[in-house]
């Protein structure tokens, strides 16, 4: 399952995030999204914990919980579809 995690503070990294992310399972994938510009944080990532209830518990668990001094939102991601 995809999870789109917004609200990131921007000094935080993807390691520090994908640790976060492993207290609850198995982490595939963990990518915080970069202005192309600037290649500064956008303040969002998307990460993929292939094992739905490990991703459901990760959810629960941080949507809202104070991450740098930032409280993430975190919920299922949905592709957009045309």
């Amino acid at each position: 399952m995809k999870l789109l995690i917004r609200n990131l503070a921007k000094t935080l990294t993807e390691v520090e995030l994908r640790n976060k992310l492993e207290q609850f399972g198995t982490v595939q994938s963990c990518t915080i999204v970069l202005d192309a510009v600037t290649q500064q944080s956008k303040g969002f990532a998307i990460a993929h914990m292939p094992k739905v209830g490990e991703a459901k518990l990760a959810i629960k668990s941080l949507n809202g919980e104070n991450l740098c001094g930032s409280v993430l939102r975190v919920k299922k991601y949905e592709e957009k579809t045309e």
